[in-house]
C-alpha cells in the first residue's frame, strides 16, 4: 500500500512536477509546446506510438506487480465466468418486471436470468469460503479472491470475500463497451489493462488454483490458455477446478478430444468438474494438504 510518506516523497518529485504541469495545460484547455521539447514519459503522443508499444507492455506488467507486492500479496484463487449473470434479487426483480410487462420475449429473457443466477450466488459462496479461511491464516499464507473485476460471476466472487471482510483483487480490462469494475473489489487492489495478454499474465503469477464458473468466448479462452500452459509444463501444476457439471458437459465433449488424438488421455486429470462451491473449495485444499 502506498504511505502518506509515499505520497508526500513523490508529490515533491520533479517526476511528478512534470506530470502536474501537462495536466494543468490540459485543464486550462492550453496548448503543449512543441512535441520535441516535451519531457519523453509527459508525451502522450509519444508513448502511444507503436514503437513505445513494448514500454507500455512493461508498465502494465510493473505496475500491479509492484503494487501486490507492497500490499503483502503472494497467493491468489483465480476465479473466471461469465460477466452477464444477475445476482439471484437482480433476477427476481427483472422476472416480476418481465411478468408485469405480458412481453414473451422479455419473460423469456428474465425466466433464463433467474436460472442462470445459481452461478452467481455460487461464485459468491466461493469466494466467502476462501477469504474466510484467510482470516486465520498469516500474512504471508492468505490466499485471495482474483477476478476479471467486471460484473456477473466476477462481482460475485470478490462480493464473497467483501462478505467476509477480506480484500480481493480485481483486473480489470478496457473494452470498446467500457467494463467497469464492480463495486465489492477492493479499492487499491483494482487495476485496468488495455493488453490482454498481460492481464492474463498476472491472473497466473500467483494464481494458487482457478476456478471456471459457465462463461462465454472469455472464459473458454482464459480456461483454454491455463490447460495448455500446465500441460505444456510452462507453467506449475495447479488446480482447475470447472464449476457447474450440466453446463461444461453439454458445451465440452472431452472425450472426443481423446478419441482423436487431439490429447492423451492423462490431460483429463489436468482439471476437475464439480457442483458446489464447497467442492471446489475441496479439490484446493485436498491438492495443498489445507
Amino acid at each position: 500500500m502506498k504511505t502518506t510518506e509515499n505520497i508526500k516523497d513523490s508529490a515533491r518529485s520533479p517526476l511528478a512536477d512534470a506530470t502536474a504541469q501537462l495536466q494543468a495545460h490540459a485543464d486550462r484547455g492550453e496548448p503543449l509546446q512543441p512535441e520535441a521539447y516535451r519531457l519523453a514519459f509527459a508525451d502522450p503522443e509519444f508513448m502511444l506510438r507503436r514503437d513505445t508499444r513494448g514500454i507500455r507492455f512493461q508498465l502494465e506488467l510493473l505496475k500491479p506487480d509492484l503494487d501486490l507486492q507492497q500490499a503483502g500479496i503472494e497467493n491468489t484463487i483465480v476465479v473466471y465466468g461469465s460477466a452477464r449473470c444477475v445476482s439471484p434479487e437482480q433476477a427476481a426483480e427483472e422476472l416480476a418486471a418481465a411478468r408485469a410487462s405480458g412481453e414473451p420475449q422479455a419473460l423469456r429473457l428474465a425466466e433464463r436470468a433467474v436460472r442462470n443466477a445459481r452461478h452467481y450466488a455460487a461464485a459468491r459462496e466461493f469466494g466467502r469460503l476462501v477469504a474466510t479461511h484467510s482470516l486465520s491464516q498469516p500474512p504471508r499464507e492468505k490466499i485471495h479472491i482474483c477476478t476479471g473485476g467486471g460484473p456477473g460471476v466476477m462481482e460475485a466472487a470478490n462480493r464473497g470475500a467483501h462478505d467476509a471482510g477480506v480484500p480481493s483483487i480485481g483486473l480489470n480490462i478496457d473494452l470498446p463497451h467500457e467494463q467497469t469494475a464492480n463495486p465489492y473489489v477492493t479499492r487499491e487492489l483494482c487495476f485496468k489493462f488495455h493488453y490482454f495478454a498481460l492481464r492474463k499474465m498476472h491472473f497466473l503469477m500467483r494464481a494458487k488454483a482457478l476456478v471456471a464458473f459457465p462463461g462465454g468466448y472469455g472464459t473458454l479462452d482464459e480456461l483454454f490458455e491455463v490447460l495448455t500452459l500446465v500441460q505444456t509444463r510452462k507453467t506449475k501444476p495447479v488446480p482447475i477446478v470447472l464449476c457447474g457439471s450440466d453446463y461444461w458437459s453439454r458445451l465440452l465433449h472431452w472425450d472426443v478430444l481423446v478419441e482423436e488424438g487431439a490429447i492423451a488421455p492423462e490431460d483429463l486429470a489436468l482439471f476437475r468438474v464439480v457442483d458446489e462451491p464447497a467442492q471446489a473449495w475441496a479439490v484446493i485444499r485436498d491438492f495443498y494438504g489445507l
